[in-house]
């Protein structure tokens, strides 16, 4: 599938910002089942310095600095990206073995996935999360199989409702409300698997929504999204409560994987540090069409 994304974020500051360091996670990456065909990231006011770079994780990010004085801020990131049909997911070993396979220890190798056992700073390891996940890992369960119950679980008893929580709300008070948003439904995913000693990571990425029947795209009308990953000799699965769905590398061919960490804050699209701005304002708008149907809409970003 051939996708395009525009993520437009813009920040308008009751007074002025003299100075400003900011971090951009909006370029995805070219890996296993997606390539990036072309990618542009527009910040206005043009920054003083910029730099691109890969974080701990691999992702790429792009580091940029402000030194004039300004009430605005503008930055658009346009991204073409084809992406493949994922494999389904397959046999696996039972749920204790994996544990015990990628349990840290002192002198044993190394995997990557070893971090992704520890608690985070929005995710803690809690025995609520233990006591929800655990009818779902009966012994013995087969390991995807008992991620997949997990996920039909929480999407099945959580109800996803928009504005229900905040940026910063933890994953246990979402959890025991019963509702949030595709952040906290991954998060208390996460809180599941790790307080059950299973490494699992943070997924930042887009997927394509279809318009109601009968009524045309809206540009903006889009969001980012987020999912869940858990590691299996060597290769990822991915499972997206919000939506019911999974897949290896990813969840369907209309998603498109922006980034991975230990839960959101280390994926955040757009983050920085500022001097003077006192309150703001943020709008974010995100259209994710296949090209030709976004470039009728008009939706080209300038100069890209």
């Amino acid at each position: 599938m051939l996708l395009r994304i525009i993520h437009k974020t813009r920040y308008h500051y009751q007074s002025p910002v003299v100075q400003a360091l900011h971090k951009a996670h909006l370029q995805p990456l070219t890996d296993s089942g997606q390539r990036v065909l072309a990618h542009h990231l527009l910040i206005y006011p043009q920054p003083t310095w910029r730099e691109q770079q890969f974080d701990a994780f691999g992702n790429a990010c792009t580091l940029f600095a402000l030194q004039q004085s300004h009430e605005h801020l503008q930055v658009w990131a346009d991204s073409l990206v084809q992406t493949d049909e994922p494999a389904p997911l397959g046999p696996s070993p039972a749920w204790e073995s994996v544990r015990e396979a990628l349990r840290f220890c002192s002198g044993a190798p190394f995997s990557d996935a070893n971090e992704f056992v520890f608690a985070s700073p929005f995710v803690p390891i809690d025995d609520i999360f233990a006591d929800f996940a655990r009818p779902a890992f009966a012994p013995e369960r087969p390991f995807l199989q008992a991620c997949y119950d997990l996920m039909q679980k929480i999407h099945t008893q959580l109800k996803y409702q928009t504005a229900s929580t905040e940026v910063h709300t933890p994953a246990r008070v979402a959890l025991q409300q019963g509702t949030g948003v595709c952040q906290d439904f991954a998060h208390i995913m996460l809180g599941c698997l790790r307080s059950l000693g299973l490494p699992a990571c943070y997924r930042s990425g887009y997927m394509l929504t279809q318009p109601p029947a009968g009524q045309p795209r809206l540009i903006g009308a889009d969001a980012s999204h987020a999912w869940v990953a858990v590691p299996l000799d060597g290769q990822w699965f991915d499972f997206d409560p919000t939506n019911l769905r999974c897949g290896m590398q990813r969840p369907g061919a209309d998603y498109v994987r922006l980034a991975s960490g230990r839960d959101f804050g280390d994926v955040s699209p757009l983050r920085g540090v500022i001097r003077g701005g006192g309150e703001h304002s943020l709008e974010v708008r995100v259209t994710v069409a296949p090209p030709e149907e976004l470039d009728a809409l008009g939706g080209a970003a300038p100069g890209a």
